[in-house]
């Protein structure tokens, strides 16, 4: 059954029992995704006021902003919502790494059938 944000024009997020919304991240102009994290109602009006991406700690329990003690911060160029607007997708101009690792994205290793990992060569650490 259809829900009114599956048709709506105007953004109605779809928080979780949390009040979160999955956040993905991505280049925009390269399309490589950086990061998945979570936003709630602050999070994404700060995002929306100040062009700067925030979202929500979950392990803190705080707002944060991308880059505020590393400056690697992430300029938002679009922000879109999924057919049921339970999750965001924000392209975003990085400026540097966007992973706590120094690497361009958070997903820098591909996982085996047998369950090891293998790091990938077109992230390498910065």
């Amino acid at each position: 059954m259809a829900d009114q944000r599956d048709t709506a024009d105007r953004f109605l997020p779809r928080f979780d029992a949390a009040g979160l919304v999955t956040a993905i991240v991505t280049d925009a102009s390269t399309g490589v995704l950086l990061m998945v994290a979570h936003m709630n109602a602050d999070a994404i009006e700060r995002t929306q006021a100040t062009g700067k991406a925030h979202f929500w700690s979950r392990s803190r329990s705080a707002l944060w902003r991308k880059g505020e003690t590393s400056g690697n911060e992430l300029t938002l160029v679009e922000m879109r919502v999924d057919c049921d607007q339970d999750a965001v997708l924000l392209r975003v101009r990085p400026a540097g790494p966007a992973c706590h690792t120094g690497r361009r994205s958070c997903f820098y290793r591909r996982v085996e059938a047998d369950g090891s990992l293998v790091f990938l060569d077109d992230d390498a650490h910065s």
